[in-house]
């Protein structure tokens, strides 16, 4: 049974965003993240001693004043930082919204699955999946985990049934080619649950971020995508027929 007293440390606030999940949403950024992208942009979330403290009645009364603005779709997303990292929290809040009648999505990078991670899972109504790279090496050098633990993650996602959107970020020079995309199609289509995939372009604006914490960005000599790339990207992501790599 989910601590009712559990309090979480929230990093910041979007009231009203629309690009974290189907239609408006209360987005909750959670403080502290295990991995270390080098694309991140949110270095100043990695820190698990940061963070304002919430107990999980607070942020889903907060988050309750923004209510007729969700509509039919939108609803709260738990964000990061690494919302996993915090799943007995994060399970409350969404018990609580689920009471309210209120959408849950967890945004996540899917790197945990532990006993409480699948019961937060339980209470989650949709899962972003933030799928970095199709292999084990990139992952490792990039990221700081194993493409076969964010694998198991979803695997336990299609098996439970859970709606799942995957997205990844296109870097130049990384996984900006047609073998990668093909691969990461041969995920989706390995997993029922997936309904929707996300290209998203690689961008440098998290810069000032990492130079106010005096620290290198490690992709700041990477260019960002071309919007011709990711068009091209695009139309492998959207091609009916394709082999599998």
């Amino acid at each position: 049974m989910t601590n009712v007293n559990v309090t979480g440390k929230i990093h910041s606030i979007q009231t009203l965003g629309t690009l974290d999940g189907p239609g408006v949403r209360f987005v909750a950024f959670l403080q502290g993240c295990p991995l270390r992208c080098g694309c991140c942009h949110n270095p100043d979330t990695r820190d698990t001693e940061n963070g304002s403290i919430y107990t999980a009645e607070n942020l889903v009364d907060t988050a309750l004043r923004y209510r007729e603005y969700f509509g039919e779709r939108g609803g709260i997303t738990l964000s990061g930082g690494e919302p996993l990292l915090q799943a007995e929290f994060a399970t409350r809040v969404f018990e609580l919204c689920h009471e309210n009648g209120i959408n849950t999505c967890l945004d996540t990078s899917g790197c945990i699955l532990s006993a409480s991670v699948k019961r937060l899972l339980a209470v989650t109504d949709r899962v972003l999946l933030d799928i970095k790279y199709t292999n084990d090496e990139d992952y490792i050098k990039y990221a700081g985990c194993k493409l076969s633990s964010v694998l198991d993650f979803l695997n336990y996602l299609d098996k439970e049934g859970i709606k799942t959107t995957v997205r990844q970020v296109i870097i130049p020079t990384l996984n900006d080619t047609e073998e990668n995309i093909q691969r990461l199609k041969s995920v989706v289509k390995a997993h029922a649950c997936v309904d929707k995939t996300e290209l998203l372009p690689f961008k440098k604006i998290c810069k000032a971020k990492y130079d106010n914490m005096g620290i290198k960005f490690p992709f700041e000599n990477l260019p960002t995508p071309t919007r011709e790339k990711m068009e091209e990207l695009e139309s492998v992501l959207e091609k009916e027929n394709f082999d599998l790599i």
